[in-house]
């Protein structure tokens, strides 16, 4: 029990970090693009996640030199607190990485599709007169 309490605590403050800095570096990155109606600051939070989650799995599973307990401050509280699109990344990567096509495909598709459905579907009842 305490050990699990320790770990929601390492993902919490890991959040709060991750949370502030994907703020931040949505706020800066949009601040370069002024009058742009594409979402750079997001873009480039979800590539940066993606590209770090990399790294970190890399070491993780190839150097073993991170504990359990930075493992998840790291991936879990800051990436995802950072941007849950990089989780996304790696586990679509995985199952590439162990050439099941059709379930990465299939995850991909359902991500998107789905996604923008439910945010359509809340959007429209959040708003439905």
């Amino acid at each position: 029990m305490k050990a699990a309490l320790t770990f929601a605590a390492l993902v919490g403050a890991g959040g709060f970090f991750g949370s502030l800095a994907r703020y931040s570096l949505t706020l800066f990155i949009q601040r370069q693009f002024p009058g742009s109606l594409f979402p750079w600051g997001t873009l480039a939070v979800n590539l940066l996640g993606c590209f770090l989650i990399g790294i970190v799995a890399g070491f993780i599973q190839e150097k073993q030199i991170i504990s359990p307990a930075v493992s998840v401050f790291v991936l879990i509280g800051i990436l995802g607190g950072f941007t849950t699109y990089s989780t996304f990344g790696y586990e679509t990567f995985a199952l590439l990485r162990e050439a099941e096509f059709f379930r990465a495909s299939a995850t991909v598709l359902v991500h998107v599709v789905a996604g923008l459905a439910l945010v359509w579907l809340g959007f429209g009842l959040a708003t439905w007169k």
